[in-house]
């Protein structure tokens, strides 16, 4: 079994760029599957049902989407096996802009869209700059000088991946894209595997069910900004140095 992580910003055409590069592997009568990873909400899963692909939804709820996805994907990988699939596809919104579900010698796909705004491939991390192939979508309504600079910018924050242009409403570079999703080795489990970069940093008074403000409530891996103030330094040593913006 094949096994490719695609991730990006919410709204970018990622389910719709799947499904259309889906078409061609079931024409190949390949069997495809997918795995959808959300935080909060998706109807997702039900557009993949309507096109005849098996689909599993995890929503991670409180937690770290990138901790919820590390701690899924073994099981994933074997509900794939399960299931006879030839190709399973990951599917997670990186809705921080740093999520990096990336696991090394696994196919990752960034998604990302025109209409993000110029200077979205600099604010966006792991999860644009550890991928091996990058999507940009809704090219036809933008002019190909503005496909041009914003191909370059990617292109500025990852020279190592492959840019490729898909249209997810017509499909338009899909089936080249879908080519790519066959190379590789199979993969039996991912167990033991490394992540391409590591997760955010997490663990404070706030990822514990603390709400009220203040430094004498904040605890943990804290990174407080400089503004100038030094009368108030914390002392816990499990503090992270501040940082300057």
């Amino acid at each position: 079994m094949k096994l490719v992580t695609v991730s990006g910003p919410p709204s970018s055409g990622k389910t719709s760029v799947i499904l259309k590069t889906l078409e061609h592997l079931q024409a190949q009568k390949l069997n495809v599957g997918v795995v959808k990873f959300d935080c909060l909400y998706t109807d997702d899963d039900e557009i993949y049902r309507k096109g005849g692909v098996p689909v599993k939804k995890g929503l991670s709820g409180a937690l770290c989407p990138d901790h919820y996805f590390v701690s899924n994907i073994e099981e994933c990988v074997q509900w794939g096996k399960r299931e006879g699939l030839d190709v399973l596809v990951s599917e997670s919104a990186g809705l921080c802009n740093r999520c990096s579900p990336y696991v090394r010698e696994i196919l990752a796909v960034c998604v990302i869209d025109n209409l993000s705004g110029i200077n979205t491939p600099k604010k966006i991390g792991p999860m644009l700059k550890s991928a091996d192939i990058v999507i940009i979508t809704k090219g036809d309504i933008v002019s190909q000088a503005e496909r041009e600079v914003f191909a370059s910018r990617v292109h500025r924050v990852n020279p190592k991946a492959r840019i490729m242009h898909v249209n997810g409403i017509t499909g338009q570079g899909s089936f080249e894209f879908s080519t790519l999703w066959t190379d590789g080795d199979e993969v039996e489990t991912v167990e033991g595997k490394k992540l391409r970069f590591s997760m955010p940093a997490a663990l404070c008074s706030y990822c514990l069910g603390e709400t009220r403000i203040g430094s004498e409530f904040q605890m943990g891996n804290v990174r407080k900004m400089d503004l100038g103030d030094t009368s108030r330094q914390t002392s816990d040593p499990m503090t992270s140095p501040k940082e300057s913006k």
